[in-house]
This record gives C-alpha cells, sequence and structure tokens, in this order.
C-alpha cells in the first residue's frame, strides 16, 4: 500500500530526455528577433495593464513574456556544470533587463496617467512570501520543461512568479524619480530572478541530469560559496519585509478588535478611527457630548487585554476641538457628516420598517385566507416593481399551493379577493396543487 503510494510521487518514469530539455531551454534563453520583440510587446502591455490599474491586462503580459528561458538557463548552466551556457544566459538576461527597464520608464515617462494605483504599490514591498512564491514556481516551472507532459504548467508558473510587472514597476520608479518604488521593484525582480534560477539547479541535479565537464574541487566549494551567497543577500531583507507585514497586520487586527469592542460611548458618534502602524497610535474622533476622562482611562486598561501594549490611544471630540481652534469650515464638515450619517439610519431603519410591515401584512393575508379556503397549505405573496423604459410598477404576485383541486370560481374568487385586500389593480396569480 505504502509502496503503491509512493510509487505515485516517482518523477523518473515521464522524464524527458536530458538532452531535449537542455536543447529547449539553451533556445528559450537565446535573446534575439522573435524573443526580443515578444519582450518589448510584453512590457508595454503590462506597462500599459499597471497604468490603468487592469489585472487582465498585467496577466495577458506575464503569459506572453519570454523571461523565464534565461533564468532556467543560467540555472541549468551552473546545474550541469556548462558554464558556456550559464554565462551566455546570463548575458542575455542582462540585455533583457536593459531593454525591459529602459521600455517601460519611456512609457510610464510619456504617459498622462503617472497615478500609482493598487497593481503598483503591491510590487513595492516584497517579503518573504515572495520568495516562497518564486521557488515553488521555479520548481513547478523546470519540472514541467523536464516532463512529457507539460499540460498548462508553464502558463501557470508565469503568472506565480511575475516577472514582468516588478520590471515595468521599477521602470515607473525611474520614470517619476521615486527611487522607493524603483528599488522596492527591481528587488522583488531579483527574488524571482535567484529563487526561478536556484529551483532550476536544484531539480536538474535531482533529476540526474549529466555533467558537461568536471571541475576541480576547490572550484565546486567556490561555486556553491557564491550560490550560498548570492542566497542569503536575497533571502534576508524579504525576511524582515515578512516580518514587517505581518506585525503590522496582526497590530491592524487587534486595533479594530479593540475598536469594535470599547469604543461605544453613550451620546457620542465615532466620526472617524485611524490606525497608525508605524508609531503604534490608534486615533478615535467622537461627535457628541464631552467624554469622562474615566472613560478613555479604561479603554486605555484594554488595550492589553487585544495584544496592543506599547500602543498609544488618542480620544478626541470632533467638535470640541474644533470649538477650540475656531476652525469653522472643519466644524461644518464635520456637522455634515453626522447628519448624513444619521440620514443614512434614518433609511436603514425605515427599510427595516417598511420590511417588517410587509411580512406581517403578508402573514396576516395568508391567516385570512386559510379561514376562507381550508384547502390551502400554503401562500407565497411578494410586491415586486415592474420596471419599462421609463416607468416602473408594483405588480402584486401570489403563489397557492392547495391540498385539492379548486373550481375555476373559487380560484376566481381568491384573485378577486386578493386584488381587493392588496388595494391593487392587477394580480399575478399561480395555484397549483
Amino acid at each position: 500500500m505504502i509502496n503503491s503510494i509512493l510509487k505515485k510521487f516517482q518523477i523518473f518514469h515521464d522524464k524527458e530526455t536530458p538532452e531535449t530539455v537542455i536543447n529547449n531551454i539553451t533556445q528559450e534563453a537565446i535573446f534575439q528577433g522573435t524573443n526580443l520583440w515578444v519582450l518589448i510587446f510584453a512590457v508595454f502591455i503590462a506597462s500599459l495593464g499597471l497604468n490603468l490599474n487592469s489585472i487582465a491586462v498585467i496577466i495577458g503580459a506575464m503569459l506572453i513574456s519570454p523571461l523565464m528561458g534565461p533564468i532556467m538557463g543560467m540555472g541549468l548552466g551552473v546545474g550541469i556544470n556548462d558554464l558556456q551556457l550559464a554565462k551566455r544566459a546570463l548575458r542575455n538576461f542582462s540585455f533583457a533587463v536593459i531593454i525591459g527597464l529602459g521600455t517601460s520608464t519611456v512609457y510610464f515617462a510619456l504617459t498622462p496617467l503617472s497615478d500609482a494605483y493598487s497593481e503598483i504599490l503591491a510590487r513595492t514591498n516584497p517579503t518573504i512570501y515572495d520568495v516562497l512564491i518564486a521557488l515553488f514556481g521555479g520548481f513547478a516551472g523546470i519540472m514541467a520543461t523536464s516532463s512529457k507532459q507539460k499540460g498548462n504548467v508553464i502558463p501557470g508558473v508565469a503568472i506565480a512568479t511575475a516577472l514582468i510587472p516588478p520590471l515595468c514597476t521599477a521602470g515607473y520608479g525611474l520614470a517619476t524619480m521615486n527611487m522607493k518604488y524603483f528599488f522596492g521593484a527591481f528587488y522583488l525582480f531579483t527574488i524571482n530572478t535567484v529563487f526561478i534560477a536556484i529551483a532550476t539547479l536544484v531539480t536538474v541535479k535531482v533529476l540526474h541530469f549529466p555533467i558537461k565537464q568536471l571541475q576541480d574541487k576547490k572550484a565546486e566549494i567556490h561555486s556553491r560559496r557564491i550560490i550560498v551567497a548570492i542566497t542569503i543577500l536575497t533571502i534576508i531583507p524579504s525576511i524582515y519585509f515578512g516580518y514587517q507585514m505581518v506585525r503590522q497586520n496582526k497590530f491592524i487586527h487587534n486595533a479594530n478588535l479593540f475598536i469594535k469592542a470599547t469604543s461605544s460611548i453613550e451620546g457620542n458618534y465615532l466620526l472617524n478611527k485611524n490606525i497608525n502602524t508605524r508609531e503604534r497610535i490608534i486615533t478615535l474622533i467622537y461627535g457628541g457630548s464631552d467624554i469622562p476622562q474615566s472613560k478613555v482611562d479604561n479603554m486605555k486598561e484594554h488595550l492589553s487585554t487585544f495584544g496592543l501594549e506599547k500602543v498609544s490611544l488618542e480620544v478626541k471630540q470632533g467638535f470640541s476641538v474644533l470649538n477650540e481652534s475656531k476652525e469653522s469650515s472643519k466644524m461644518i464638515q464635520l456637522s455634515q457628516i453626522l447628519t448624513e450619517k444619521e440620514k443614512e439610519l434614518a433609511l436603514l431603519k425605515a427599510a427595516i420598517d417598511s420590511i417588517a410591515l410587509q411580512r406581517s401584512l403578508e402573514q396576516q393575508i395568508f391567516n385570512e385566507l386559510k379561514i376562507l379556503y381550508p384547502e390551502i397549505l400554503y401562500a407565497a405573496i411578494n410586491q415586486p416593481y415592474e420596471y419599462y423604459d421609463k416607468i416602473s410598477n408594483i405588480v402584486p404576485m401570489a403563489f397557492i399551493k392547495v391540498n385539492k383541486t379548486l373550481s375555476s370560481g373559487q380560484q376566481k374568487k381568491i384573485r378577486e379577493w386578493l386584488i381587493t385586500r392588496l388595494h391593487s389593480d392587477s394580480l399575478s396569480i399561480v395555484i397549483t396543487r
């Protein structure tokens, strides 16, 4: 049993011949002619997607990007000790990066749309999770390339590892002279590159690809040290950024739980809240009567209950603060916000009351029908709108189920009774057994 299960995990039975895999990757590692133009077009498409904040366009650019070829070529060259292949792939990759970065920089320098939307911002803060995505994506990519049954893995790897979008985001950083965006995005691009290459290197070793030429022990040790150094230098910042991201998310989560549990103060309405993750400050702004200091102190005492030790809580009263500073325009703004909130609450209450009244009416009508016609098992009554070009009209609908067939006269009486009872001119009714 165990042997049959373990046999399913074996990867050698459908493995492509090493010569075919090496030849395919070597061809894909070349950047000239078609591959070069495809890269330029992919960069333009990705830049447009980032500029318009369109996920679908960005995914399209990922799928046609040819950057995976030279990256896998570098990993394969080191893995089988083919230094010529590794150097050639590195040269082609460097040339592709320069072309891609230059193309995206030119685009963002010329486009009239210069805002950094969410798709750009998402690629400026890489973390350890991006390392894992690149590593597992690289494993999936080289496994599929080494298999006779490639399926749809390669397109999925292209989307998951996302090489083109961070390169284009780096171009955006250069075009707008925002070095934070440039270095963040280019670091993400470096993470993807390094760990796809490492995954390729490890896989060709596991699959026992033939070594092209033997090297002496010292050169092998030196090569391994270089690879380890590159890996460590790439991964360390991502661990730090990942820790910061987890820490901030936990802080925001705990802060929201704290606010939900303790922010209700009688005679006051919470106008706004601000959670400052950098300085670890929670600011609550209320509108209404004066808040006693004892209430504020009580709220501060509960901070530790929600894991918010060493967090500052600032409670401000919007109206009193504005009175003290005599900022009448802000006073009006806060008053308008409070008025709008009250209107929203009134509308919601009216809607709830209307629904409750409608349900009560429907229940009452059913009870009356049941007395008049005991044959009725249940009834569903509703009053939806019918929409035309520029008008709408309420047309009641009724669905009635009976335990025995009613005569046409009885059905007519039920219809007329419902029309009168619902104060309507027409009725759509279905009576079934």
